[in-house]
């Protein structure tokens, strides 16, 4: 009984529009209230303790660092050059925009963690152009939002630094490792629709008229950029700093960067950032202290027991299970945020992950992918909300453009979750 009415209340509370963070708490409040009947208050107390050790985690250090990052090379003018230097690579041709834009929301992805930020940041500069080269804008909303998705794969990710602090035996550095090679294939299996689509309905019929950037007057500008993956990623594999460290040195590089390099930041717009961040960072944390409370109802009721006897008892199979995951997870992608689906639903399938021996380092990049594919599914599909925004259009008008990219996008996630090596591959060379 209280169990459902731990899940009743939160699910009440989200239709109604209360914030994902009150529903948590006053449903795990509740729940711990009836469950000490004779002094509900007394279970009560037992919330702000969880509270605290939901966010004393010595890896969340790196969460505000991380969308610092998104906020400082947002502003740092560096996408605008590695638009420029991915087009003189490129050419220019039909299909060719919607490439550039894929590949520098890959590059980005490597340097912020932030879905969100990475479809502001590319989509800024690339809706106008593709615009300027005849593309329709819902069309080129559709490719932003989906290029944004790759971010939270791509490491450094702020959704692998919240899974692994839940999950143990998936240290953040093998799970950084692991999300390489399925966020290249996962944009790869962008690209190719993409390019597709546009010589099919021969949209970017003046992209040959506009002019090609120099190929090294563009390499010069965009290399900075372009050594920041390399220096984040890098210095964690050479041992420089951890990944918490490796975020510090990237909000350093992008200031440096901002200020000095591109003269893109002035010292006048430092309050903005940093409390723009801020904001993210503070309404993340947040949540993640509230789901505190909720994991803690949910593991002291034992809830997740019944859950993994009942799938189990389906008698799916391990394929068979993890394929229904796949729909599931990749349908709630669609209403709520990576961390908001770890926070919530990791008490649940923690257990089942135990119940069939997964790797945790392999299902959380699978889980990852799932979620990153409901990022711009509609019909909330936070990524693509805001390329939406920028492009000034309805979500409803990218459905013809958008559900390609999402059976493609669908295919990679599914190669991961067939052939477990494309993500276990890198870590284990890695010695992770």
């Amino acid at each position: 009984m209280t169990g459902a009415v731990l899940f009743i209340v939160f699910v009440a509370l989200m239709i109604a529009g209360v914030p994902i963070a009150v529903a948590l708490g006053a449903g795990g409040m509740i729940a711990m209230a009836m469950a000490n009947p004779d002094a509900p208050w007394w279970g009560l107390l037992a919330a702000p303790q969880n509270m605290h050790a939901g966010i004393a985690k010595y890896p969340l250090l790196a969460l505000p660092m991380f969308v610092l990052v998104g906020s400082v090379f947002d502003r740092s003018g560096v996408a605008q050059r590695m638009v420029l230097f991915a087009q003189a690579c490129v050419g220019r041709s039909p299909g060719m925009l919607p490439m550039v834009a894929i590949l520098v929301a890959m590059v980005l992805g490597g340097i912020s963690g932030s879905g969100p930020a990475n479809a502001a940041a590319v989509g800024g500069v690339m809706i106008a152009a593709m615009a300027r080269a005849g593309y329709p804008a819902a069309f080129s909303a559709s490719v932003v939002g989906a290029a944004a998705a790759t971010d939270i794969l791509i490491p450094p990710s702020i959704a692998f630094v919240v899974y692994s602090v839940n999950v143990p035996g998936a240290s953040v550095p093998a799970l950084f490792a692991a999300g390489m090679v399925p966020g290249l294939l996962a944009g790869l299996a962008l690209i190719v629709p993409a390019v597709w689509l546009s010589r099919r309905h021969h949209f970017g019929q003046h992209e040959r008229d506009l002019p090609r950037p120099a190929f090294w007057p563009s390499l010069a500008g965009a290399s900075w950029g372009l050594a920041a993956p390399v220096l984040i990623l890098g210095g964690m594999r050479a041992g420089w700093f951890t990944p918490t460290e490796a975020a510090v040195v990237a909000v350093a590089y992008g200031l440096f960067l901002g200020l000095v390099v591109h003269r893109t930041i002035r010292m006048a717009d430092l309050w903005g950032i940093f409390r723009e961040a801020s904001e993210i960072s503070a309404v993340i944390m947040i949540v993640i202290a509230l789901a505190g409370v909720f994991a803690y109802v949910v593991n002291t009721l034992g809830l997740a027991d019944p859950v993994v006897a009942a799938i189990r008892g389906l008698n799916l199979g391990s394929t068979g299970t993890l394929l229904m995951l796949f729909v599931v997870m990749m349908v709630i992608g669609m209403f709520l945020d990576g961390v908001s689906i770890f926070l919530i639903f990791l008490p649940l399938l923690y257990p089942l992950m135990i119940a069939f021996q997964w790797d945790p380092v392999w299902f959380g990049v699978l889980l990852t992918i799932n979620i990153a594919l409901g990022q711009f599914t509609p019909p909330v599909a936070v990524n693509l909300m805001v390329a939406c925004r920028l492009a000034n259009v309805r979500m409803e008008q990218t459905v013809p453009w958008v559900g390609w990219l999402v059976v493609w996008f669908a295919g990679a996630a599914l190669a991961v979750l067939f052939v477990p090596e494309l993500a276990l591959w890198l870590p284990r060379s890695l010695g992770y």
